[in-house]
């Protein structure tokens, strides 16, 4: 894309690595928050999605200019969806240029022609150039993201985790990473210096794995089934032959596995993670799983001088390819700054939620309410078929109202497509609803949808449905 000279408020077309060119304005920056040394760019705000970034400038392209050629290449539904909040807000602009024009012939004064500032690509501070006026109201899609980052008085002071991380603190007293300049999205994030190493490349591993390694970081594989460490050997990797060598290699250990019992063995089986665990030693534990697994883990590597984390995902293996995961974080605050670079490499953001166990309770509930939903859309699309009704009208018309969303589109068109090829293992989420069932047991507090979603899941497990996607859950109600 070739050099522009832009100025606030300037609707863009902005370039974010290796996705395509999407509708943005260019913003002040927060006050706190410096353009990267080096890089000629603006701040950019996209439409349709609650990303601000740093865009290099030959990455922009004024967005009237382009709009046809834009709109010719790019066909998503949410680039569509982005666009059309483009054009949501030039309207609205429009309406409030004529009533202020309005106004001023009123009082016969005249309005203000007074150009607003251009960029200097070189300029260091661009807080200097913040508009007061400039702020998005609520019905912005931005404005929860602008309130975050504006905050002058969180719950506890903020504080910086890396000159391209913000930490915000919310009321709840959780903590969240934003990659405020996009920098794992644009690919120019700092990696750590610090040697990983990743144990389990399923689906969610492999592309945490990639990530990492094309952002630069230096990063020891280890699987159960060897051969699936031999692509990320051709991308940089290195090899661990056990779990004890990769830990006593490496600074950071991450792994992913499926359930309590393989992250249990990963740690404390024969040549396991704890016999390479020495002091400063770092274990972080993404797998999805209970409460008390991750206190027993902790327990035994911090027993050995190690240090310990735990950090379940929220998302599939697209979004793991994607590197748009959502982390959850708990136990060891250090280790949460350590791998800073690591969660930019491999998700959108982070959240610290506190001693360890907390995460493992939060993605429980989330994956709780994820099974439960997927289940009833289910049973929502196969009484529609029993009922005499469209499944597609049904889809089109759930696509237009208030629970519209990426999930539900890609999930039903799956289904009507009898395609379950697995994005989230089906065995997976069931495992995920018994354990947040057993969660809510021991804090008798009643779980009853889960439990019923749970029984219908079992019953798609008991037709092999086990190792498809989550929404062959379908496939229970019409056998």
């Amino acid at each position: 894309m070739a050099t522009v000279h832009l100025r606030i408020g300037d609707l863009v077309w902005g370039k974010l690595g290796r996705y395509p060119p999407w509708p943005g304005k260019v913003v002040s920056p927060p006050k706190d928050l410096k353009k990267p040394r080096g890089k000629k760019c603006h701040f950019v705000k996209f439409f349709g999605t609650e990303d601000h970034a740093w865009i290099k400038v030959e990455q922009l392209k004024p967005y009237h200019a382009h709009k046809e050629e834009m709109i010719k290449i790019n066909k998503g539904k949410r680039f569509q969806q982005a666009v059309d909040a483009v054009e949501d807000y030039l309207k609205k602009a429009k309406g409030k240029e004529q009533n202020s024009d309005g106004k001023a012939e009123s009082k016969g004064k005249k309005a203000s022609n007074k150009p607003l500032k251009i960029l200097d690509e070189d300029d260091e501070d661009l807080s200097a150039l913040k508009d007061p006026s400039e702020k998005p109201v609520k019905d912005d899609p931005h404005f929860h993201h602008f309130l975050l980052i504006q905050s002058e008085k969180p719950a506890s002071s903020m504080e910086p985790i890396s000159k391209r991380l913000k930490i915000i603190e919310e009321v709840t007293g959780s903590t969240s990473i934003q990659a405020a300049d996009s920098t794992a999205i644009n690919g120019s994030i700092t990696p750590t210096d610090k040697r990983i190493g990743f144990l389990g490349l399923g689906l969610m591993g492999s592309g945490i794995v990639s990530n990492l390694l094309k952002m630069g970081h230096v990063v020891t594989v280890w699987n159960r089934t060897a051969e699936k460490c031999d692509l990320f050997i051709q991308e940089g990797a290195r090899l661990g032959r056990t779990p004890a060598e990769v830990a006593s290699m490496c600074d950071i250990t991450f792994s992913c596995v499926s359930d309590p019992k393989a992250a249990r063995d990963l740690v404390m089986g024969p040549s396991g993670v704890l016999q390479g665990i020495r002091p400063g030693k770092c274990y972080v534990e993404m797998s999805t799983v209970d409460p008390e697994t991750i206190t027993e883990l902790s327990q035994v590597i911090t027993s050995r001088g190690g240090r310990f984390l735990e950090a379940p995902v929220s998302g599939s293996q697209q979004v793991s390819n994607d590197g748009m995961l959502v982390i959850l974080a708990a136990g060891d605050r250090s280790v949460y700054e350590d791998c800073s670079s690591c969660f930019q490499a491999m998700g959108k953001t982070s959240f610290f939620l506190g001693e360890a166990g907390n995460a493992a309770k939060m993605m429980l509930i989330l994956n709780m309410v994820q099974g439960s939903f997927m289940a009833t859309i289910a049973e929502g699309l196969t009484l529609a078929q029993a009922t005499g009704q469209s499944q597609q009208t049904f889809l089109d018309i759930l696509c237009q109202g208030q629970m519209a969303s990426t999930f539900v589109d890609q999930k039903c068109q799956n289904i009507l497509q009898g395609n379950f090829k697995p994005d989230y293992y089906l065995k997976h989420i069931q495992k995920d609803l018994r354990l947040a069932i057993s969660m809510g047991d021991m804090a008798n507090h009643p779980t009853p949808m889960a439990a019923a979603a749970n029984e219908v899941y079992k019953r798609a497990k008991a037709l092999d449905q086990s190792d498809n996607d989550i929404s062959a859950v379908y496939r229970a109600y019409i056998h």
